[in-house]
């Protein structure tokens, strides 16, 4: 058992669970952590020499059989781990067995049968947490490594989880902290009128703090399109190619392509990864006056579509001489869009390269026959130049969760007013309150002051096993 946050937390018991994804496989990996994690797993292994994995060095393998009463399950490998030297900070076992169904299920039975009971999601994770083997911001980078699904998202949250912007903020917390005593002093002795907190000092850290939030709030965005993935808005009139030119970006065929005008009425969505960074492709339904009701629908989920856009892409005819000017009227009022123009279908013409082209001033042209595949890599290069710029700041420290960027918006607010009390030379006791809160806010994001909902919370989202 320990103590947390003035809570005795109930350690004292010991869980189990598969950590590898359902179905069968070649190679399962079943956990246990908890005070009696080793003596249950003796209980149901035999081991050479029948020699007891309580009397096995830690940080060791050994090859055996998971046996119920005299018949075996399984040959398996026991990986021994003690405490606190353990991801859980516990003593803990992982059990290698075979991917069958049964045998998993079998085994992870057979632990709870001898005293185990079956982990929560995310509840291994939770034990390193309340262990000090982790933060809170690092614990909930585990769930995002698990679900990173490119290079520039699993950077991210690899980044996040060995320390990240944590490390800042707590040593401007901890500088906070050390102010906010002094301050209070000022409270006992405030007959006295002395200050024991150099309000220089006090302002010059405030502002830091402030900065570094700033800079964190600032990533907030770029953070959260790498997760989530890069969105590219496929747009144009109907039959411009814009369905043939999803398929060939996904090497699939994903859209329905039809020589019919207004064949796309929904969106239409996938993702690939392209130099390590994840592209969110929508395909649109085509922009046009039309009177059917199903294709209005279309078009104005379209105009949705390119409002969430990071990328637009917007393809038109090769014989299509107004495409500049249904460029310039998109872009009123998305200053933030960057457009690529494509001119599609130039195997048309005889020889392609003899067309002349009104290209726009404004944004970058780039020429394909999307049915015959012709200079897409051309295409994806520039799709990767329009976002270079972006992602050439991955080294810096970036934030992905909607939590901490809460938590910050709500440190930088209470900041403002630690800010203004010092100018406007507020009383003590204010100023102690609102030092306070900027040091609750900053200590809910690593974990140092936060409630049992918000970890409820936090690790209900994880996979059970990790």
């Amino acid at each position: 058992m320990k103590y947390y946050q003035n809570k005795l937390v109930l350690l004292d018991d010991t869980i189990a669970a598969i950590a590898t994804p359902p179905g069968s496989g070649a190679v399962s990996v079943i956990r246990v952590s908890g005070i009696n994690a080793i003596q249950i797993t003796d209980k149901i292994f035999v081991g050479k020499k029948n020699k007891k994995l309580i009397l096995q060095k830690p940080y060791s393998i050994h090859f055996g059989t998971i046996n119920d009463k005299q018949a075996i399950i399984d040959e398996v490998l026991v990986s021994i781990f003690k405490a606190p030297r353990s991801y859980t900070g516990e003593d803990s076992i992982e059990i290698s067995c075979h991917g069958s169904t049964y045998i998993q299920e079998k085994i992870l039975n057979l632990l709870i049968q001898n005293g185990a009971r079956t982990a929560n999601p995310g509840e291994f994770t939770q034990r390193a947490f309340l262990n000090g083997k982790l933060d809170l911001s690092q614990a909930e980078a585990v769930a995002d490594l698990i679900a990173s699904e490119s290079e520039a998202s699993h950077k991210i949250a690899l980044q996040q989880m060995r320390g990240g912007f944590t490390s800042d903020l707590k040593n401007l917390r901890a500088e906070l902290l050390n102010f906010i005593s002094l301050v209070e002093l000022e409270l006992d002795f405030s007959e006295e009128d002395v200050e024991f907190a150099d309000r220089k000092k006090l302002k010059q850290l405030i502002k830091n703090i402030n900065q570094k939030i700033s800079e964190l709030l600032h990533s907030f965005n770029l953070g959260n399109v790498i997760k989530k993935g890069i969105p590219v808005a496929i747009v144009g009139e109907p039959n411009a190619g814009k369905s043939t030119l999803l398929n060939v970006l996904l090497n699939e065929d994903k859209a329905i392509v039809s020589d019919i005008a207004g064949t796309t009425r929904d969106a239409v969505e996938d993702t690939i990864s392209l130099n390590g960074i994840l592209f969110r492709f929508i395909d649109t339904a085509g922009i046009r006056h039309t009177e059917n009701t199903l294709e209005k629908l279309g078009i104005q989920r379209t105009m949705q579509k390119i409002n969430n856009a990071e990328i637009i892409l917007y393809i038109s005819d090769v014989n299509d001489v107004n495409a500049c000017k249904k460029i310039e009227e998109l872009k009123k009022n998305k200053p933030d869009k960057k457009f690529i123009h494509i001119i599609n279908k130039i195997d048309k013409e005889e020889h392609p390269s003899a067309i002349k082209i009104n290209t726009c001033n404004s944004v970058i042209t780039v020429k394909i026959s999307a049915k015959n595949k012709q200079n897409i890599s051309e295409l994806l290069e520039t799709l990767l130049k329009s976002v270079i710029y972006k992602t050439a700041s991955l080294s810096d420290t970036i934030i992905t969760n909607i939590r901490h960027f809460e938590l910050l918006n709500k440190s930088q607010e209470s900041i403002k007013r630690v800010q203004n009390g010092l100018n406007q030379g507020i009383t003590v006791e204010f100023l102690a309150q609102d030092i306070r809160e900027v040091l609750n806010f900053i200590g809910e994001i690593t974990g140092e002051y936060t409630s049992d909902e918000v970890l409820r919370n936090i690790f209900a989202n994880f996979c059970i096993g990790k």
